[in-house]
């Protein structure tokens, strides 16, 4: 019986881990570098899809961040932030954080961080 039960687990297990496999498979890495008072990335335009913001402090300033939010939003509401895309962990000089995964369908978003005072950078969704 025992072995029969830890067949069942591994077998579900196998196919608990292909599926998110498959699932991750289909994500793509948006990478973001700031520096001092900005994005690098100015601009960017995607597919519809799902994605992970990487972002990278590149003395920028002690601490960093992500804010995506939909274009004509006020960016100052946390209500209107999409939740998703902030970083795990604010990011330290020298570091990359990686946020959760996050849909974006088609439409124009706005990207940008509070605590290195970034202007508003346009993220447009094909």
């Amino acid at each position: 019986m025992k072995n029969l039960i830890a067949g069942l687990f591994l077998v579900i297990f196998t196919f608990v881990a292909h599926a998110q496999d498959a699932a991750t498979n289909n994500v793509q890495i948006i990478s973001l570098e700031q520096t001092l008072g900005e994005f690098t990335q100015k601009t960017l335009t995607v597919k519809e899809g799902t994605y992970i913001f990487e972002v990278s402090n590149n003395n920028a300033a002690p601490e960093v961040g992500l804010v995506l939010i939909e274009a004509g939003k006020d960016g100052t509401n946390p209500e209107n932030h999409i939740a998703d895309a902030y970083v795990s962990q604010m990011v330290t000089h020298g570091k990359t954080e990686s946020s959760k995964q996050v849909a974006l369908t088609k439409g124009t978003y706005q990207y940008f961080c509070p605590f290195n005072k970034t202007p508003q950078y346009t993220l447009v969704v094909e």
